[in-house]
């Protein structure tokens, strides 16, 4: 059933864009296209008697200098005819499409009177988006065509190239980097050989399963307030700004290290070697203990960060590699022992990135060839045409005059798919992309592109036995990866450091005694970025991280929140309602339709817009209105184009009372809604500026809103401290939820705000 399948998959996607339009609309092929026989018949060889006819013309047919053209060669030339022709339709097909989708837009932006981006979503037939989909996650199994190299690029074995990148089997040579890992002077203490080679016991191991931990906090002049957690007593909290400093570096890394922010500072500044933020990210990093900094900006830090975090990822695995070359070279000769070189994990991965974009695994990729790259000289990059051309960003692709924040043209610039993952191996001064998963030092990905590699339970293709051995973990623009799909994340997280079905070839007497025990979840490292506080952002560290030597995470409040941005006049009302826990969403709801929802039935609340932070509570409250018969209309993310430039039409005209509105469709896209007379905010935004955004949305139109008529109305429970703080700011934040009152009323736009 699974290669009938695979083959109709096959056959679907090789079917060129007529030819799929056309089953789309008659449910099958065109008969031109049909295939009478895949197998060709056997040829008959027919032997004939000799004759002098015969014989005559045969030697005729060999005098005559001129060949003429078979039956087969003139079959192939009204074949090769037919196929021109086929182009050619499909070509002009194509160009009547662009036109109708032309003036389809054109139409819209009159209608709505400003110009929508069309490059962030397209839309495509479910059934054949489906198909697509599982060719893909099915080809890339199977093995993908190598565009430079015109191999088949196996994902997880590639025998032709192995032995060039093999650890095993590489000895360096004198004056090798490649096999020089002290970097430190005499006295000093090398953090990844003293992270690597601390022996834990098994009450430890306990101690640390109870989820026993002591906190600490402290200040320092970047990061601010620091909340530190640690579960041994050996292995304290970090201490003050003095009292760490940059780790030691790779020799390969100090030539680059230094002009490491010279790609995006401005041109004519003086060259600063490393920013406050960067030397004291990279002084937590550097102790190897989980690091949560969740007030990264898009638009101002976070190229800081992805600088800071890809130094510390190469320095942990040059140091990691050379460490097991310089066994290799003293295991040849005789002078250790096989049991003293326990330098390796079950599987040589080692770090896992994990960012939203292809645009981001791009900027870390140019980051790892800047660092490594020696001055003046080029370092050698395979598959760079290819990680080019799909990672890269198509100029015609790039929406023009298109206004949006510039957090948003921070987080969608670029190639924007979100479905991808690719290996590098590095070694000898040479950087390998597309490499296999049991061959890779480093593993970048989005979490769709490793959960259609991971699988569910029950499916028999399925692999995450490479993930066993993952030492470092990255995060990067967590908030991006919350509107994705968190379960994704959740999914990858719960399939770190796992005992492998298979031995994959490995050398057990090289393999770490705490990886063989299962303990390798006790030494990774976890680092989170971030742009806002979340609390499932913060459930990575205390539910799926296990470092022993403890967590860092920054607790800043917000001293202004979001509402100071609200350039409108308008009464805010906050409406306090109790709930048993976070994810208690049944009180929420009962609330909004027992005391919320009914306010706002009478006709002369028209233009209410609905502002819905989760798609779960958009659905249900959806279904409820259609039971009610509520005159209302939806958008959200997964709304065509079509549809939402109706709801926008119809919402602003007045034919429609309320507009149930999803956030992940604001994120997305960040429209202007026009005719908005009534807010209600379901519950706090994701993101605090979010809040300001829709409520100067109330300006916005042709016609002049008398702004003393408009209300907002926003729900919270106690449980939803970090996002009132961060709209209400911390201060007043902290005196509505100890108040008794359960309702409370500021208002915007004027002098003072009371």
């Amino acid at each position: 059933m699974g290669k009938r399948q695979r083959r109709e998959n096959d056959a679907i996607s090789k079917l060129t864009k007529k030819q799929k339009k056309h089953l789309k609309e008659f449910g099958e092929e065109h008969p031109f296209h049909d295939n009478v026989s895949e197998r060709p018949e056997r040829t008959q060889i027919v032997h004939l008697r000799d004759s002098p006819k015969r014989k005559n013309a045969e030697s005729d047919d060999e005098l005559q200098p001129e060949e003429q053209p078979s039956a087969y060669q003139k079959l192939l030339g009204t074949l090769k005819h037919s196929e021109d022709d086929s182009e050619e339709d499909e070509s002009d097909e194509e160009e009547e499409e662009l036109i109708e989708e032309k003036e389809e837009s054109e139409l819209e932006s009159e209608q709505d009177g400003e110009e929508e981006d069309d490059t962030k979503e397209k839309e495509v037939d479910p059934v054949l988006k489906g198909v697509e989909a599982v060719v893909e996650a099915g080809g890339a199994l199977d093995g993908v065509d190598d565009r430079e190299g015109g191999q088949a690029g196996d994902e997880f074995t590639d025998k032709k190239h192995e032995s060039q990148f093999c650890l095993e089997t590489n000895i360096p040579t004198e004056g090798d980097p490649d096999g020089e890992d002290d970097t430190t002077t005499e006295g000093d203490e090398d953090t990844f050989m003293k992270h690597m080679n601390t022996e834990l016991t098994e009450e430890e191991v306990k101690l640390m399963a109870d989820g026993r931990k002591t906190k600490t906090q402290i200040k320092w002049p970047r990061l601010g307030n620091l909340l530190c957690t640690s579960s041994l007593e050996r292995l304290p909290a970090p201490g003050q700004t003095s009292s760490i400093d940059i780790p030691p570096l790779h020799k390969a890394l100090q030539a680059n290290w230094t002009s490491l922010n010279q790609a995006f500072q401005p041109k004519g500044a003086p060259l600063q070697e490393l920013s406050d933020l960067q030397r004291e990210l990279l002084g937590l990093m550097g102790t190897y203990r989980d690091v949560y900094v969740p007030e990264c900006s898009p638009s101002t830090d976070a190229k800081e960060v992805r600088s800071a975090y890809c130094l510390h990822v190469l320095n942990h695995v040059l140091k990691a590699n050379s460490n097991v070359l310089t066994h290799n070279a003293s295991l040849k000769v005789g002078e250790m022992a096989e049991d003293e070189a326990r330098d390796q994990g079950l599987t040589r991965p080692k770090v896992l990135i994990v960012v939203p974009f292809r645009d981001s695994a791009l900027q870390v990729v140019q980051t790892f060839v800047h660092l490594l790259e020696p001055k003046e000289k080029k370092i050698d990059v395979s598959n760079k045409k290819r990680f080019k051309d799909e990672f890269g960003e198509d100029p015609e692709d790039r929406p023009t005059n298109l206004i949006r924040p510039d957090d948003y043209q921070a987080i969608f610039s670029g190639n924007v798919d979100d479905h991808f993952r690719i290996c590098v191996s590095i070694l000898k001064r040479s950087i390998r992309l597309y490499s296999p998963f049991y061959s890779s030092d480093i593993i970048i990905a989005s979490p769709l592109g490793l959960r259609t590699v991971l699988g569910v339970e029950g499916e028999k293709k399925r692999d995450f036995d490479f993930l066993s051995s993952i030492e470092v973990v990255v995060l990067d623009q967590a908030d991006v990866l919350l509107m994705q799909n968190w379960e994704h994340v959740l999914h990858v997280m719960k399939h770190l450091n796992l005992q492998p079905s298979d031995s994959h070839g490995v050398d057990f007497s090289r393999v770490r005694m705490w990886n063989l025990n299962g303990w390798a979840k006790y030494y990774r490292q976890t680092l989170v970025f971030s742009s806002i506080q979340e609390p499932k952002i913060n459930n990575i560290l205390t539910k799926h991280s296990f470092n022993c030597r403890g967590q860092v995470a920054t607790k800043n409040l917000p001293k202004t929140g979001s509402i100071c941005q609200v350039l409108v006049q308008l009464p805010h009302v906050f409406q306090l309602f109790s709930a048993d826990s976070l994810m208690d969403q049944d009180a929420r709801f009962q609330f909004f339709v027992d005391k919320v929802l009914p306010q706002y039935r009478d006709s002369v609340m028209s233009h209410t817009f609905i502002y819905v932070p989760s798609y779960f509570d958009f659905v249900r409250l959806r279904n409820y209105l259609k039971k009610e018969e509520v005159n209302f209309t939806s958008i959200s993310e997964y709304s065509p184009r079509s549809e939402v430039s109706r709801a926008r039409h119809y919402f602003q005209n007045g034919d429609i009372q309320f507009l149930l509105f999803s956030e992940r469709f604001h994120f997305y896209k960040r429209y202007t809604i026009k005719g908005i007379r009534h807010l209600l905010f379901y519950g706090l935004p994701t993101y605090p500026h979010f809040y300001s955004e829709v409520c100067n949305m109330l300006q916005a139109g042709t016609d002049v809103v008398d702004t003393a008529s408009c209300t907002c109305t926003a729900l919270y429970s106690r449980y939803d401290a970090h996002k009132l703080a961060a709209v209400a700011g911390a201060e007043r934040a902290a005196q509505m939820l100890q108040s008794k009152k359960p309702v409370h009323l500021f208002i915007t736009g004027e002098d003072k705000a009371s």
